[in-house]
């Protein structure tokens, strides 16, 4: 392996579906079937193996609702319980639609009814990973955002949430106890550090760092 192979190989590892079924047989059909498309897949007889490897280690799992011990339903709340925010595709026989559906309502992705389709279960998949992959863009938006907040000077932070409360220069001045000029200053360089070029993106980060309530629709 060259160099600049060893260096690439990190960036080009394929998203890992995680496969929870007793059936080993599903398992390794699943399995051939993911790899077909390029993605990685790990299998589990039952739910407490799952829940005992890292989360970090998966970017999806494919759930059967029924196994022996813990059951999908109960794979999902122990999940919930940890702040596990994987995106989770239950697979369902014919009887077990109900529990999709009060597995659906419980936050999961989505579930597929037994035998599969494999074009539709393909297609799930790669929404599930395309919807988590957002989920934790936004993550990492929001933990740089709030870094970038927690920077400031505690005057800045004050000025930014009455600038987006809608308050004039003048009146946080007043507030504050300082000049409308210093206000000034000080509104600028804050949204400079948080990259806001103007009032509008400022006051819709501040919504988003829970700053300020967003305006009712």
């Amino acid at each position: 392996m060259t160099n600049a192979q060893a260096l690439s190989d990190p960036f080009d590892a394929a998203p890992c579906v995680a496969v929870v079924d007793d059936d080993a047989a599903l398992r390794d059909s699943l399995a051939w079937l993911l790899d077909s498309v390029g993605l990685a897949t790990r299998a589990f007889a039952d739910g407490e193996a799952f829940l005992a490897a890292a989360p970090d280690a998966f970017d999806a799992v494919l759930l059967d609702v029924r196994m022996p011990g813990l059951s999908g339903l109960q794979v999902q709340q122990r999940m919930r319980e940890r702040g596990d925010e994987l995106p989770v595709i239950f697979m369902t026989g014919h009887g077990d639609v109900p529990m999709a559906v009060a597995a659906l309502k419980a936050g999961a992705f989505d579930f597929i009814e037994k035998p599969f389709n494999h074009q539709q279960l393909i297609d799930t998949v790669q929404q599930a990973l395309a919807e988590h992959q957002r989920q934790r863009e936004a993550r990492g938006r929001r933990e740089a955002l709030e870094a970038r907040y927690a920077a400031l000077r505690p005057k800045e932070r004050q000025i930014l949430v009455h600038v987006a409360e809608g308050m004039t220069s003048r009146e946080i001045a007043g507030r504050l106890g300082i000049s409308a000029k210093t206000v000034e200053i000080y509104r600028l360089r804050a949204m400079k550090a948080l990259g806001a070029n103007n009032l509008a993106e400022l006051v819709r980060i501040c919504v988003a760092l829970g700053l300020v309530s967003p305006l009712p629709e």
